[in-house]
């Protein structure tokens, strides 16, 4: 790899759809060569396909990650170390810093990433977040439950993508989720997960996100999610279609909250809810947004935060935003059954409706389905613009039910375009 003509930029781990792969794609447009550091570069199809260099090492060690990214450069030379995995963002921070590479401060990242730490540092400072406890067994669950009262919400202390999140209305609901949830020995990566679930008074009010840049606000997104007891969202609209001094107050309680952290450098995605007492942090994730955020952002304004991630990460200056249609939305084709995949139909014709930008699935013939009421429920999108929000996710909505998945032995999968 050293006799390259161009300066690395090194992503440690990736997200395996989405963004992961528009990340390399941004590294080459600045003229740097992309390479993915993985404890299993197979995970990443888009590498092989995209032609991305990878080197396998074991990416939670971060003295490992540091020898990797060492010899990278003394060779071509090391522009950037990012990650665009929620699970891997600390180390790639902490990575850049000791090689004197631009990053934010991976302590900071780490704090922000265990839930019931980044509950305590923000009610600390008085930024509104849901009453919570941290406990270590079921029956500290159910008591913190009945102090708190039904409903709460019961998650893992770190993770993303809704995975382990689940409402529950009464002490056996609390016990069985817990018990399931500490039974588990490692996480989505397979990394050890901490002996420690947060229970929180449920939130009660519509869901929004504010995409930050640095501490700037960038869009504030409505979010749509599906029905309980889970939280998997199915779709978001971009500006959330909101009066405006709602969106500022949003807006700026977000900022709060990256100040409160030690945050503010680079991308973050915080969201909330608006409830009776106006605006309160759900959670604040310290990493560009996934769930093709960015994609509706940049339909939507025209800022491109994927080229202002690696921007950033390489110490230069992110392109000006570039025409925007002003409004977008994404619907995603959720999975309802479960079955192994025997045929994708309409991408073609859901891609082609007014007004839709993108329609993709990740679905193809013989992978597995299953209902993990996470993230991984989602099986496709159509993301559309329109004149106003309620138009663009009008179309997103009736572009993603042409999408068709059938499923061995079942009908069709066909997206419920959210609600």
């Amino acid at each position: 790899m050293s006799g390259a003509k161009t300066r690395w930029f090194a992503f440690v781990e990736s997200n395996t759809t989405g963004t992961g792969r528009q990340f390399c794609a941004a590294a080459r447009a600045r003229g740097m060569r992309p390479v993915l550091l993985a404890k299993d570069p197979d995970r990443y199809p888009y590498a092989a396909e995209d032609g991305i260099a990878t080197v396998a090492l074991d990416t939670g060690d971060i003295d490992a990650v540091l020898a990797a990214c060492g010899e990278l450069s003394d060779g071509a030379g090391l522009g950037g170390i990012t990650s665009s995995s929620e699970y891997f963002v600390a180390t790639a921070a902490r990575a850049a810093r000791k090689l004197g590479l631009p990053a934010p401060d991976g302590d900071a990242i780490a704090r922000c990433r265990h839930k019931s730490t980044q509950r305590t540092l923000l009610a600390g400072a008085g930024v509104p977040v849901p009453a919570f406890r941290a406990v270590e067994e079921a029956a500290g669950a159910v008591h913190a439950a009945e102090e708190l009262g039904y409903p709460v919400v019961v998650k893992p202390v770190s993770g993303s993508g809704s995975v382990g999140v689940r409402l529950c209305r009464d002490p056996g609901e609390v016990r069985q989720w817990v018990d399931g949830l500490l039974s588990r020995t490692g996480d989505e990566r397979g990394a050890p997960v901490a002996r420690q679930i947060l229970v929180e008074a449920a939130a009660r009010g519509p869901e929004f996100s504010v995409e930050t840049f640095d501490s700037g606000v960038v869009a504030v997104v409505g979010k749509h999610t599906g029905s309980e007891p889970f939280f998997v969202e199915t779709g978001h609209d971009v500006p959330a279609p909101v009066p405006p001094d709602r969106r500022a107050r949003l807006g700026e309680t977000a900022v709060a909250a990256l100040g409160a952290l030690g945050l503010g450098w680079g991308a973050a995605h915080t969201e909330l809810r608006w409830t009776a007492r106006g605006p309160v942090v759900i959670e604040v994730n310290p990493r560009l947004a996934g769930g093709m955020i960015p994609a509706a952002v940049r339909a939507a304004t025209g800022i491109d935060l994927v080229d202002a991630v690696i921007a950033r990460a390489s110490g230069g200056e992110p392109v000006p935003a570039g025409p925007g249609e002003g409004h977008a939305a994404i619907r995603f084709l959720m999975a309802s059954g479960t079955g192994r995949v025997a045929s994708v139909a309409g991408v073609e014709e859901a891609a082609a409706a007014p007004g839709v930008v993108q329609a993709r699935t990740s679905a193809a013939p013989g992978s597995a389905v299953r209902l993990t009421h996470s993230f991984q429920d989602r099986l496709g999108y159509a993301l559309a613009v329109g004149a106003d929000t309620g138009e663009a996710g009008r179309r997103a909505e009736s572009a993603v039910r042409l999408i068709r998945i059938e499923l061995a032995g079942n009908g069709p999968e066909e997206g419920d375009g959210g609600r």
